[in-house]
């Protein structure tokens, strides 16, 4: 029945690797089925017949579509089935497009999509790597102008040793997740993060992942060449050379002047009546082709600072290739919240806000892979005054979630751990001004904004971009690219990590691929950049974290309890722990592990709420202390719960370091008072002291009193309250 199916296996880092095609999805210009251990994923690559008119970019789309089904999940809405991609899937489709995207025609402008979708999960085999070697596949052997293939690995570190693809447990000892996707001779896209990882095991790494990328590309040439179909031919959206060359004969020293300035908003201002001008010139000798026109004047801008970069050394601003452009940072700039910095790198601004919470704030992750929730969370917003747009704001889109990760990866290995710290922590990049680089300086106003609300962080971190402008065999670097170098060069090369080592790269290409000379210099010269930016402009805006939480912070406290003790905690429908809740004014979470985090805004009351679980795990010994609450009165003395269930008597003459004639004169109903207790006795009721507790902690002194050395007294036994007893006392 299936004529067309062909099956090809492969050994991939260890595991087999089989790819399916000719029997699914016939209608599609290319597709396959990637098995890879027991992961499926099938990928499709569709193509319209027609250009799309109008446009002026190549309409690609890639879609990663995670199925709940693949890991044996049902959907938790209400729905009952797939949404909206989630942030994880999102994050694929950039990684996927970016290393396709440069091999395909810049002149093309018919639609092509990639749908890549994930049937099963072995968790050892990433179907992320699976989809990216199955859309190369599919994209290589269709009728569909690309210039592939491509393979792609992910490469971690285990004691010194890079690991191709390593599996689910090896994931969680790496010290670095690297996904290298490679050509046949260059390094199409690197996406990284890392535990602070030099820069000479970062760039060992990418060209460990670019050497074991040759194998599988030699595997998917054999299978082109066995059945890839040959390319369609498709109409041309690139201006005629002469039509080029007249445009830019006319307006090129135009350009030239209005592009010398360092300010966005000045060059746009002068460039706009040079388009008028050309249009006003070439429109009745060219008609009905005015993209092509504008095409035309793009590509004069475009080789304008090109030409300025390779030939004259010389920067749009005037700034040397190494050279930053002006920065500054500042802290502390919003009184209410719990911290806050910004960052400015020439006209990108960046100002982002952190917001402590409890445990219980965590986000919580309905996906494919193993994680369930997160506690540090990075979102980017990026509204269109930044840029001197006025287009509505939409929530955030692809680029948004992209590059919150990026500055999300960045900081989560110097973010301390639950033991030490623990809080959720969610920061909120708010892009003021946008002229390149937002994202780095996004990581710079994360590392202020922890600082300022007094997260212990290991290490500030910085970020910074690296441009490359290439032409033949020449090529050139340059550090920290504004949004015009960015637009016309060949590469936004992005770095995150202190000044120990590397935590996340981004790499974006408009060429097939770098050179591995290229990575090492942008990587040396990314890291003497973040060196400088730490050293001389964030660690003077803020020397050290901040000693204290903000007031408006929520104060947690954590302790672990054996889970044995986590029922009496809770208590029956939930009793205990509302209890202590209500009377501290706190919230409380227990985890199955036997951690209790106690979050609120009074740090008393939540030593208070520590206090009575540490009580209820831990049954009181004679000579320690306690902050209990009255809960009754009697003509000698009052009773104080000191925790849910445990109580004692505090007979009257140990009430206070005077003699006490009325127990009312000292405390009533519901006063919390500081008790020590004195002794548990045989029928396990506690004799509790506050006189002996003043006198120990307060350093108090006993004036007249003639009855301290009166022993308690045991003649109204029969008013005392029964004891409660424990369940392991029954």
């Amino acid at each position: 029945m299936f004529e067309n199916f062909k099956r090809y296996e492969t050994d991939f880092a260890g595991r087999p690797l089989v790819i399916e095609t000719g029997k699914m999805a016939q209608l599609a210009n290319g597709e396959c089925l990637v098995r890879y251990g027991d992961t499926v994923v099938h990928v499709a690559a569709t193509a319209s017949a027609k250009p799309r008119d109008g446009i002026d970019f190549f309409p690609l789309s890639v879609d990663f579509e995670e199925k709940l089904y693949s890991v044996g999940k049902i959907p938790g809405s209400f729905l009952k089935r797939e949404g909206r991609p989630s942030e994880k899937a999102t994050l694929v489709c950039r990684m996927i497009d970016r290393p396709i995207r440069p091999l395909f025609p810049k002149d093309m402008r018919n639609d092509v999509a990639i749908v890549c979708t994930v049937m099963s999960v072995d968790q050892d085999c990433s179907p992320e790597i699976a989809a990216l070697v199955g859309t190369s596949i599919a994209l290589t052997i269709s009728d569909i102008p690309w210039s592939g293939p491509i393979s792609g690995v992910s490469v971690g570190l285990i004691d010194g040793q890079f690991i191709i693809n390593p599996d689910a447990e090896q994931r969680k000892l790496s010290q670095m997740a690297v996904t290298v996707a490679s050509t046949t001779e260059r390094i199409a896209m690197i996406e990284a993060g890392a535990n602070e990882v030099s820069d000479e095991d970062m760039y060992n790494g990418i060209m460990a992942g670019h050497e074991a990328n040759q194998h599988i590309l030699e595997f998917i040439k054999g299978i082109q060449a066995e059945i890839g179909k040959e390319k369609f031919e498709y109409p041309s959206n690139e201006p005629e050379p002469e039509m080029f060359e007249a445009i830019k004969a006319f307006a090129e020293d135009d350009v030239r002047a209005a592009m010398d300035t360092d300010d966005k908003t000045i060059r746009d201002a002068r460039l706009r009546p040079i388009y008028e001008k050309v249009h006003e010139r070439f429109d009745p000798e060219y008609p009905e082709q005015e993209a092509k026109i504008d095409e035309c004047m793009y590509k004069t801008q475009k080789y304008v600072v090109r030409r300025w970069l390779l030939d004259e050394q010389k920067r749009v601003d005037g700034r040397g290739m190494d050279e930053m452009r002006p920065l500054a940072a500042e802290v502390g700039l919003l009184p209410r919240t719990h911290g806050s910095g910004m960052f400015t790198r020439g006209q990108t601004q960046v100002l982002t806000v952190a917001t402590l919470g409890s445990i219980r704030d965590n986000q919580l992750l309905d996906g494919i892979d193993e994680e369930e929730s997160k506690r540090y969370i990075h979102h980017y917003n990026f509204p269109s005054y930044s840029v001197g747009e006025t287009r509505p704001s939409r929530g955030p889109g692809r680029r948004e979630i992209g590059h919150g990760a990026l500055a999300e990866r960045a900081l989560v290995p110097v973010v301390p751990g639950m033991d030490e710290f623990p809080y959720t922590l969610r920061l909120v990049s708010e892009v003021l001004s946008s002229n390149g680089s937002t994202s780095q300086a996004s990581i710079c106003g994360s590392t202020l904004a922890l600082m300022d609300a007094g997260v212990p962080i290991k290490a500030p971190v910085a970020g910074i971009s690296c441009g490359l402008i290439t032409e033949g065999d020449r090529w050139m670097t340059m550090v920290d690219i504004q949004g015009v170098e960015d637009f016309f060069g060949d590469m936004d090369f992005k770095v995150g990590g202190t000044k120990k080592g590397i935590t996340a790269i981004q790499m974006d290409l408009k060429i097939s691929g770098l050179l591995p000379e290229m990575v090492k210099e942008a990587l040396e010269k990314t890291h003497k950049a973040r060196n400088y930016i730490i050293d001389e402009i964030m660690l003077k805006a803020i020397p050290e974290v901040r000693p204290e939480l903000s007031p408006y912070a929520p104060k947690m406290l954590s302790m672990q309890i054996p889970v044995d003790k986590i029922r009496e905690v809770i208590g029956t429908g939930g009793k205990v722990i509302q209890k202590i809740c209500a009377e501290c004014e706190i919230t409380m979470d227990v985890e199955e592990d036997g951690h209790v985090f106690i979050t609120g805004i009074d740090l008393e009351k939540c030593r208070r709420a520590m206090d009575i679980v540490d009580t209820i795990v831990n049954d009181p010994e004679p000579g320690s202390y306690y902050n209990g609450r009255v809960t009754r009165l009697m003509d000698f003395g009052a009773f104080v719960e000191i925790a849910p269930g445990k109580e004692g008597l505090v007979h009257i003459s140990r009430l206070d370091i005077r003699r006490t004639e009325k127990v009312t004169d000292v405390v009533n109903v519901g006063d919390v008072v500081k008790v020590k207790v004195l002794e548990i006795d045989d029928k396990g009721r506690l004799n509790l002291s506050r006189r002996d507790a003043l006198i120990d902690l307060d350093g108090a002194v006993p004036e007249n009193d003639i009855s301290a050395d009166r022993p308690p007294r045991r003649d109204h036994d029969h008013d005392r309250r029964p004891p409660r007893r424990d369940h392991d006392r029954r």
